[in-house]
């Protein structure tokens, strides 16, 4: 019996010191393959030759007449130095930028409208409607 008590302690005992003892290291974990690059999607953006019919400086929009109803819309980028330059009643051509809907979010570019330019948008006008 005394025997049996004795090989059941040194067995308890390994197990012990078995179970302190640190793990063996291994081969370093190889970092997970990069996922690939996701896209952004491209930003969709369009010009539009329009009249301008007010400008507010200080909270950077501009508001321009449209078909059935005026939009204001809030302008970043390069539009920011042509802002304090457009006056009210002026003819210019906006490059919108817009959502995945296509609906306007911002004016990125203010340019002056070209006469030629006015004039295809005037002639296209009735054609659409």
């Amino acid at each position: 019996m005394k025997k049996f008590a004795l090989l059941l302690s040194l067995i308890f005992v390994a197990g012990v010191a078995l179970a302190q003892e640190p793990a063996k290291p291994t081969a370093p974990a190889k970092p997970a393959p990069a996922k690939a690059a996701t896209k952004a999607p491209a930003v969709k953006t369009h010009d539009v030759t329009t009249e301008v019919v007010s400008i507010d400086s200080v909270k950077h929009t501009i508001t321009l007449k449209g078909e059935k109803e005026n939009t204001t819309a809030p302008v970043e980028g390069k539009a920011l130095t042509h802002l304090k330059n457009i006056k009210a009643g002026e003819k210019v051509t906006v490059t919108c930028r817009d959502n995945e809907k296509g609906e306007h979010q911002a004016v990125t570019e203010i340019k002056a409208a070209t006469k030629a330019t006015t004039k295809a948008a005037t002639k296209a006008a009735p054609a659409q409607k």
